[in-house]
Parts: structure tokens; C-alpha cells; sequence
């Protein structure tokens, strides 16, 4: 087997020129379908990526709006919560925004039953709270609390300091060496030193993919809020689907006004009467979303409205001003203009014939027929 090298005088010196020919033209050859073959396979990813773009654009974009005051989640870890709705959101189109408003006492809000859990935690003596650093186990959070800052916690910060006191190559092994140790002392300090707000409702939102925005306690503060945004971004023509979790009436002429800028609209609420499902285009309970029907339902809600698109299309409506545009005189060419002249034309023949009927018109009938009579008797 011949190889590629630098040394070529052996090939020539040990080849005749025709098997020298031979094997250049298999070089060429080889050389000439990997060059092939690298650039169907650049196409190939290309033309898949333009394809992925494509199907994107021509879904419609989605915008998820939560008023997290009126509907917050109760029945499922907030992560889960905003996972099942995203999920159901995505099939209406392509989820690009998700926006989260709540007043203070609103993301301070613990359910009943996470707060019934905690209690029971506090009250019971025989479970065991353990250390998620080393594994040791303690009968009260505040024996665990303790070890954490007394040995944990001074551990953390002798790397930190011996981190930021080495420069260089050796900074460089030292974070490589102490990266997985700095990782699990930051998840235990989360759930043992970090006190959580409400039940960690912003954190899991947030982990989830939500903007959450926190207003003042004022009443009817974050309906607000979330009422301007969504108004906002319909203005911009940012969306073109909006999803919103809520049961408040207020947002009845906003869902109106994006029906007349032809957004859809889709809904979760609780009320199976309310203002907002009468409005919106389709709507969907809150277990329907935690038990992903509304995930399999919104299949065939899409279907409709695109079913509903098409027929708008093929109906006819009568515009006046287009059709005055498209049907004027002067698109008739001088068909009408010959007719118009030809009447002019007749009416003014008649006229001709009235005024000179009113000339010869000089007599009475029977003076004019005893004239003809007496001429006649004459001749």
C-alpha cells in the first residue's frame, strides 16, 4: 500500500510512470469525493436548519401571561406547574414569552398543605433531618443548622480564600479541585441556611423559564401591570397567541381588543361561566392543564381555527371602495363612450325634430286641411 509523504523520490524511483499516473488519478479521485462528500453533508445541515427555521416562523408565537394572584399554583409544585402549562401552551405554537405578575403577599403564599407538612416536620421527634454535605444525620433542624455554619460553612470559606489568593496555573487547579465540593455545599446551603419566600414560588418559576415580577400590595397592582404589558406587546405585534392563566374579569375588553388586532385567544381559569371563557377563542380548566387533557384537546382547537382561516379566505365580501377602484368608466374602454355619445346623439335629433314640427306648425289643423281641400278642388 502506497502512503501520502514527503519523501516522493522513493515513489518515482520504485513506480513506473504509468503506475505513478494511475495513482494520481485515484488521489485526485479520493481527494475529489471527500470534498463531495463534505459538502452534501454541509448542505445537508444546512437545508435542515433553514428547514427547522422555516416550520418555526410559520408557527404562530405564543405569549404566556399568569396572574399569579388570582390563579396560583395550589395543586402542584410550582416547577410542575409551569412545565404542564408551557406543554400545553406549545401546542398552539411556538412559546417565545412567559411573564409572571404577583403581588408581595401573593409570592409569600404557602399552601395549606406544604404548610401542614412543615409543622409536622417541626413537631415530630423521631425523623431525622440529614447534613446533605457529609451525611450526618440529627434529630432537630437547629443541631443541623448548627453543624452546617460550624463546619461546613468555614470549610467554603477557607477555599474561597485560598482561591482568591492563588494567581495563575495554580488558581487554575484549584477551582478545577474544589468545583465539585463549592457545588454541593452551594445545594445544601439552599435548602438548610437560604430561608425560602412562601413555598420557593419565584425560584421554581423562574427555573421554569418564567419572568416573574413582583409589584406593591396595592389592590388590583398586578392586574395592572400584566393588563399594560399585555397591551404593550399586542401593540408591537410581539404575539400573535395569547395564553393567559387567570379568572379575572378585568381582562375582558384586553382579551377584545386582541380578538379585533386577529390574536387568538386561549384561557385558564376555574369558572366554567365567566366573562373571560365567553370571550376568548378556546378555554381550559386548571386540571385539565394538570391532567394534560387540554395538551391532546388543543390538537384539534388548532385544526378549527386553521379550518375557520380558510373558509374566511374563500368568502366574498363587498367593499365599495375596492370595487370602485377596480370597476370604474375608463376600465370599460370606448364601448361605453360610443353608447353615451350615441344617446347624446338620439336626444338631440329629437330636438331637431320638435323645433322644426313647432315651424311648419303655422295653422290650425282644419284651417291646413281646408287649404289642401280647396287646392285640391282647384287642380
Amino acid at each position: 500500500m502506497w502512503t501520502r509523504g514527503k519523501p516522493n523520490t522513493i515513489l518515482i524511483e520504485s513506480c513506473s510512470v504509468n503506475q505513478l499516473r494511475i495513482l494520481s488519478c485515484q488521489l485526485g479521485s479520493s481527494q475529489h469525493y471527500h470534498i463531495q462528500t463534505k459538502q452534501r453533508a454541509s448542505s445537508d445541515g444546512v437545508s435542515c436548519l433553514s428547514s427547522d427555521s422555516s416550520q418555526r416562523k410559520a408557527r404562530s408565537i405564543v405569549g404566556i401571561f399568569w396572574d399569579l394572584d388570582n390563579k396560583p399554583p395550589k395543586t402542584l409544585p410550582p416547577f410542575e406547574a409551569a412545565s404542564k402549562i408551557r406543554k400545553a401552551a406549545e401546542q398552539f405554537g411556538f412559546v417565545k414569552y412567559m411573564v409572571a405578575y404577583a403581588n408581595q403577599r401573593a409570592l409569600s403564599y404557602v399552601p395549606p398543605l406544604v404548610r401542614q407538612k412543615r409543622n409536622d416536620r417541626k413537631v415530630s421527634i423521631d425523623l431525622e433531618y440529614t447534613c446533605r454535605v457529609c451525611g450526618r444525620r440529627f434529630y432537630t433542624n437547629e443541631k443541623l443548622v448548627n453543624h452546617f455554619k460550624q463546619i461546613h460553612e468555614r470549610e467554603n470559606t477557607k477555599r474561597v480564600n485560598q482561591i482568591e489568593s492563588a494567581t495563575g496555573s495554580r488558581r487554575v487547579k484549584l477551582v478545577a479541585k474544589y468545583a465539585a465540593k463549592m457545588h454541593k455545599y452551594k445545594n445544601a446551603c439552599r435548602d438548610i441556611l437560604t430561608p425560602k419566600v412562601g413555598y420557593g414560588l419565584v425560584d421554581e418559576l423562574r427555573k421554569a423559564g418564567f419572568w416573574v415580577k413582583a409589584v406593591s400590595n396595592k389592590p388590583d397592582a398586578a392586574d395592572v401591570a400584566l393588563r399594560d404589558h399585555l397591551v404593550d406587546m399586542m401593540a408591537k405585534r410581539m404575539v400573535e397567541c395569547v395564553f393567559l392563566i387567570s379568572d379575572d374579569s378585568d381582562f375582558v375588553e384586553v382579551l377584545k381588543e386582541a380578538k379585533s388586532r386577529c390574536l387568538k385567544t386561549v384561557v385558564v381559569g376555574d369558572v366554567m361561566d365567566g366573562a373571560l371563557k365567553r370571550t376568548a377563542d378556546a378555554s381550559f380548566s386548571w386540571a385539565e392543564v394538570v391532567m394534560e387533557k387540554a395538551k391532546k384537546e388543543a390538537v384539534t382547537v388548532v385544526g378549527r381555527w386553521k379550518d375557520r382561516d380558510v373558509l374566511k379566505k374563500l368568502e366574498w365580501t363587498y367593499d365599495p371602495e375596492r370595487d370602485k377602484k377596480y370597476y370604474t368608466l375608463s376600465d370599460f374602454g370606448s364601448e361605453d363612450d360610443s353608447d353615451v355619445d350615441l344617446f347624446v346623439s338620439e336626444e338631440n335629433d329629437d330636438d331637431d325634430d320638435d323645433h322644426f314640427l313647432h315651424k311648419e306648425d303655422n295653422g290650425a289643423w282644419w284651417e291646413l286641411g281646408s287649404e289642401t281641400k280647396c287646392d285640391g278642388s282647384i287642380g
